[in-house]
């Protein structure tokens, strides 16, 4: 019994050894998951199912930075810096001479503003008036124009579209333009040669596809600024003696240019009753609360200056 268990001991050892050598030499192979032509295990299923997954930790990812974020110590902003701030040297210097809380008295506003004016030309004096209404509401929609006493210190040029007899008569009242003909064919090339149109009634029918280009640059004619009329000679008058036009905006302000720094404040004040008046004339039955709500007097490039509402009474 001890010779066969001498024999046998050692095959079986050699057996082994011979299926460690063969796993060890063997390369390890994974088996790749079967592609189904349709179903959860279809190529576009798989494709599908990655693309969920990559989506998801792109959302993990991000959770994280939102997180880090928001641990992180806030740093302190800059405080935006107040219209007055961003304005040049020059324009501050020259608003520290005017007093915030104090309302000006309309002669004081004339002469402050005519100082405080930080231009080199010549610059428009402005009206700046917040009326308390509703521009949306057909009657407080404000528009009017008003004759200056004393000019708006402009070079206007005057274009009259009229026929006939029309033609001589603007010329002789003053106007730069009267030739209808040669009017028309300059706006069919766009060209605009003019600071005001007038027309006569039975020439608006003509200027009617020109609405598009003379509409937003305010020249089309009008009836209630006075540019729609028969009577020529008196409408070419007033626009070379000063007439102004002026509507309220959207925000309910009036918005008048008054004269030149160089008219000197009696003038200016000449001019600005004048306005004021106009524009109080103008008040919409409709209105009971406070019509002029406030008053500022600028000039082009200036500071604002308030004037007390009382003084325009």
């Amino acid at each position: 019994m001890a010779e066969t268990k001498k024999t046998t001991t050692p095959k079986k050892k050699t057996i082994v050894k011979k299926q460690l050598k063969e796993v060890e030499t063997t390369p390890v192979t994974t088996k790749k998951p079967e592609i189904a032509k349709a179903g959860k295990r279809s190529e576009k299923a798989l494709k599908e199912v990655e693309l969920k997954e990559a989506k998801e930790v792109r959302k993990q990812e991000k959770a994280v930075e939102v997180l880090d974020q928001l641990a992180k110590p806030k740093v302190q902003q800059n405080k935006p810096k107040s219209q007055l701030e961003r304005k040049g040297k020059k324009y501050r210097k020259l608003a520290e001479q005017i007093d915030r809380s104090k309302l000006y008295s309309l002669l004081d506003a004339i002469d402050l503003a005519s100082k405080t004016s930080p231009t080199k030309f010549d610059a428009t004096v402005e009206l700046h008036v917040r009326l308390g209404v509703d521009p949306r509401q057909s009657d407080q929609n404000i528009r009017d124009t008003v004759i200056l006493p004393s000019g708006t210190g402009k070079k206007v040029r005057i274009a009259v579209l009229a026929e006939n007899d029309d033609v001589d008569v603007a010329k002789n009242a003053g106007a730069d333009i009267a030739e209808s003909d040669d009017l028309l064919q300059q706006l069919e090339k766009g060209v605009i040669d003019f600071d005001i149109l007038i027309a006569t009634p039975s020439m608006m029918a003509k200027l009617g596809k020109y609405a598009r280009l003379l509409g937003p640059k305010g020249l089309m004619p009008n009836p209630k600024s006075g540019t729609v009329t028969t009577d020529i000679t008196k409408a070419v008058t007033e626009a070379k003696a000063g007439r102004v036009e002026y509507r309220v905006d959207s925000t309910g302000i009036v918005h008048i240019g008054i004269g030149k720094v160089s008219f000197g404040t009696t003038k200016l004040i000449d001019n600005l009753k004048a306005a004021i008046a106009s524009i109080k004339n103008n008040k919409p039955a409709s209105i009971k609360g406070s019509y002029v709500q406030s008053v500022y007097i600028t000039t082009s490039q200036g500071p604002s200056i308030p004037v007390d509402v009382n003084e325009t009474n």
